[in-house]
């Protein structure tokens, strides 16, 4: 090839930000000669090595945003360690048709069952999806809308918090909340009531997240927020880390 042409192609691919595109149009080129490929077939691949790429890179990109603390994936999950319950509905919830229609899913029992793992499973396959998500949990996300506030930029959080496709809230009443943290905590969740998907893991039943808030009524109120038109997991049973910490020291 022709230097100035060769440098004209690189210049240009820069321009138009076609990375994989650059990288691959002369052993691309060499192999269509070969193949006896027409142009046509030739310029097809080269754009479809570009588009998977940036699909690829987007997915990457997506799944960073998110911040999962831990990349775990739902094909790491040893199904029939779960709950009975969670082993029955992983089936339709790993569809992700749940976020399609603004449903909530929660997760409730008592600890090391794998309830973590299925959120971050499921949000990281919502991020392959093409969905934006937000990992966080309870406690972090209260820290954010208090510091927001004092500095007038609750607006704004709630904005982003309302564009997300899927939030996950993990560690749901791991600690208590006085009256003001109670209501700041209602009031974030519920701008995504009935429109946008918001996962929810906890440790605690129902029934006794009024240890939490303190305010029977308010619990009353975010319960019922939470779970209309919920999916309901009943995650109680035998400790998944447990098992997988037996497994490592037998080893």
């Amino acid at each position: 090839m022709e230097k100035n042409l060769e440098q004209d192609i690189i210049v240009y691919t820069k321009e138009l930000r076609l990375p994989t595109f650059r990288r691959n149009y002369e052993p691309a080129a060499i192999e269509a000669a070969r193949e006896r490929l027409s142009f046509e077939k030739y310029l097809h691949g080269l754009l479809l090595l570009e588009c998977e790429a940036r699909s690829e890179n987007r997915r990457k990109a997506q799944i960073r945003q998110a911040g999962f603390p831990q990349l775990k994936y739902l094909q790491d999950l040893s199904r029939e360690d779960l709950p009975k319950e969670a082993q029955e509905r992983l089936p339709v919830l790993e569809r992700l048709e749940f976020i399609g229609t603004g449903r909530n899913l929660i997760l409730a029992g008592n600890p090391g069952t794998g309830k973590t793992h299925l959120a971050i499973g499921l949000g990281i396959k919502a991020c392959s999806e093409g969905y934006r998500v937000l990992f966080t949990t309870v406690p972090r996300m209260l820290t954010q809308i208090r510091e927001s506030r004092s500095k007038k930029a609750l607006t704004l959080l709630e904005h982003r918090f309302e564009k997300y496709d899927l939030v996950i809230c993990d560690e749901f009443g791991y600690i208590s909340y006085d009256k003001e943290g109670a209501e700041l905590l209602f009031n974030h969740l519920s701008l995504r009531a009935g429109s946008k998907s918001t996962i929810i893991t906890t440790n605690l039943s129902f029934d006794r997240w009024p240890e939490i808030f303190g305010d029977p009524t308010l619990t009353a109120a975010m319960v019922d927020r939470l779970t209309h038109r919920a999916y309901l997991i009943n995650m109680n049973g035998k400790s998944y880390r447990a098992k997988e910490t037996r497994k490592w020291n037998e080893q």
